[in-house]
């Protein structure tokens, strides 16, 4: 399997997902400097509340640059932005623009594949990976220039797929020999190893993140990841139009039976930074079913070293039983 160079130095094998909302340069600058990807959806800048992606983007670069002079032997993961390839995000040709600007080493596309995003990301020397949920998309991304893939399987926070990440992984793995991360359930540095005991080369994760004193999330938000697990996740499609997991209890509070939500008007997917929602949806949270492993609010630094720990056990542990075999 072959990886870019931006991606091989990396603490553990690990890109923190782009999280609507959550993701601000707080949580991915202390993502970066723990010693994983860090990454935002461009469209978390948003622009009606004050906020730019040329200075989101200048911020991160700058304090990476910072931390790196003084930090030699431990130098910071490059960090990555998402981009909505969807026809709603009317954004999406300035942000990528934006992105060429400033040089962004990794770029993360969703919900379309596009070759002139690609080709704009190789302008400046960057990697694309794009997530999938099936087999047939992950052909699509590669045939239009993908660089590598992010298989986003059954257990998945946010926009998620209903595979198994064990079909999904082998599947890909038949014919794709480049950058292929997992998402789904990742919660433990043992999910890590076993993501590449599959033969993806690395995980993909975000709700553990939401618990972390950097993350831009309210606090019952937070509180809500760190009660529950996972049969306290609902895969709906009602809120964005696309499937997704969400934790049961936000959508009990927002006046609705969890247990039986309609189905979504395809009509009304959208996401584009003006989109209207019903005021219940507000406070519908996100989560993937790997939360059961995630117990108190800490900072990024010391969620980043539990999962060192148990990555590297988990190493220890499988050769152990190799070893007895």
């Amino acid at each position: 399997m072959t990886m870019p160079d931006v991606l091989k130095d990396l603490r553990i094998p690990l890109i923190g997902s782009p999280l609507f909302i959550i993701s601000t340069p707080e949580l991915v600058l202390a993502q970066c400097k723990a010693g994983v990807v860090g990454s935002f959806p461009a469209l978390n800048a948003r622009e009606k509340d004050g906020q730019s992606l040329d200075e989101w983007l200048t911020r991160i670069k700058d304090d990476l640059a910072r931390h790196n002079d003084a930090n030699p032997d431990r130098p910071a993961a490059p960090f990555a932005v998402n981009q909505i390839v969807h026809k709603s995000n009317t954004r999406l040709e300035r942000d990528v623009e934006l992105c060429v600007k400033h040089k962004v080493p990794v770029w993360i596309t969703s919900l379309g594949a596009q070759k002139w995003v690609y080709d704009a990301a190789h302008s400046c020397g960057a990697i694309v990976l794009h997530d999938v949920i099936n087999d047939r998309f992950a052909h699509k991304a590669i045939e239009k220039g993908a660089d590598g893939l992010i298989a986003v399987a059954a257990g998945a926070g946010g926009h998620a797929g209903a595979q198994s990440p064990l079909a999904l992984i082998q599947e890909i793995r038949a014919w794709f020999d480049g950058p292929l991360f997992l998402s789904g359930a990742i919660g433990r540095g043992d999910s890590i190893l076993a993501a590449q005991a599959m033969g993806a080369d690395g995980g993909y994760a975000g709700s553990m993140f939401i618990a972390t004193e950097e993350a831009n999330a309210v606090d019952r938000y937070k509180e809500m990841i760190t009660e529950n697990s996972a049969s306290d996740i609902v895969y709906s499609d009602l809120f964005t139009g696309v499937w997704g997991n969400y934790l049961k209890p936000s959508i009990a509070a927002a006046g609705m039976d969890p247990d039986a939500l309609e189905r979504s008007d395809p009509s009304k997917m959208s996401f584009a930074e003006d989109r209207q929602k019903p005021k219940s949806w507000k406070e519908i949270w996100g989560s993937g079913q790997g939360i059961g492993a995630v117990n108190q609010i800490v900072p990024v630094a010391e969620l980043v070293d539990r999962l060192e720990r148990e990555y590297i056990a988990a190493q220890e542990r499988l050769l152990g039983t190799l070893g007895r075999a």
